[in-house]
């Protein structure tokens, strides 16, 4: 009997070490892909002047007019740390929890969102990126393991530039190559193609050029169904602060069928700091 149960204590000593070893892997992959995406903010990047956009439709010129000084040097990649409520349940009820997190945003090239949140043995940790989902709980208990496939791709690409609108304004100028159109005389929509993935999402903006909202059609099986299809998503903006040139929102409420009935915002935040890292 001594025997077994010591052999047993010496299984799960091994499975804990296991998952250990585990969750430093994963912890290595997100300082890796973060790295790379670093790695691509421009090493001598122009600065912004009105010649650059004198080509869009007003409401795209009023977006970049607002949120980018002239003069400024134009960064494409942001370092931005988060605190604010992440919405386990739905609209009924809604089971938030509150988390701490950090992302590298390098549009159209991808993110890494790393998050903490809740408390005590239930407080969940993890990732979210162009290519994988992945969160623990406790540090060592794994509870999803998503990605690698087409679908997350594309949902994925829908966030990276849908938050490319909110926080880095220079990765969308045309000379990225990304399309501008006018809606109406508030809403302007811009295209983003990369790796034969395209997203369009619509900015609007008040008189002045302040982004009040963006709104998109995402690829996700956030339904009732649990079926990939294009559905709409999109946040409010608000509570906007200069960080280097950039004139950004602080606070952002985003969430699945957004503008109707059924929108619920499931992401609630305000930035705590915004920086544009050397590559």
């Amino acid at each position: 009997m001594k025997t077994l149960l010591l052999f047993s204590l010496f299984l799960i000593a091994v499975g804990v070490l296991a998952l250990v070893v585990w969750r430093q892997f994963d912890h290595r992959a997100d300082r890796t892909e973060m790295a790379r995406l670093i790695a691509t903010q421009p090493h001598a990047p122009q600065s912004f002047s009105a010649n650059l956009i004198s080509d869009l439709p007003e409401p795209a010129r009023r977006y970049f007019s607002y949120t980018i000084a002239t003069g400024t040097p134009l960064h494409t990649v942001a370092e931005i740390k988060m605190r604010g409520q992440f919405a386990l349940g739905n609209k009924q009820d809604p089971k938030n929890m509150p988390i701490e997190a950090k992302q590298i945003l390098a549009a159209p090239f991808g993110l890494v969102w790393k998050m903490s949140g809740g408390s005590g043995l239930m407080r969940m940790s993890g990732s979210d990126s162009g290519s994988w989902m992945r969160f623990w709980i406790s540090g060592i208990i794994p509870v999803v393991r998503l990605g690698g496939t087409r679908d997350h791709a594309r949902s994925a690409f829908g966030r990276i530039i849908g938050e490319a609108a909110i926080w880095t304004p220079a990765a969308l100028l045309p000379a990225t190559g990304t399309v501008w159109e006018a809606v109406d005389d508030d809403t302007a929509r811009f295209t983003v193609t990369f790796d034969d993935i395209t997203q369009s999402v619509d900015i609007t903006v008040d008189g002045e050029g302040k982004p009040t909202q963006v709104l998109f059609q995402r690829w996700s099986d956030a339904n009732p169904d649990r079926v990939h299809q294009l559905q709409p998503f999109g946040g409010v903006l608000s509570e906007f602060r200069e960080f280097q040139g950039f004139r950004l929102p602080t606070h952002v409420e985003a969430g699945n069928f957004f503008d109707s009935e059924d929108y619920f915002p499931f992401f609630i935040v305000d930035v705590t700091s915004l920086r544009f890292p050397s590559p």
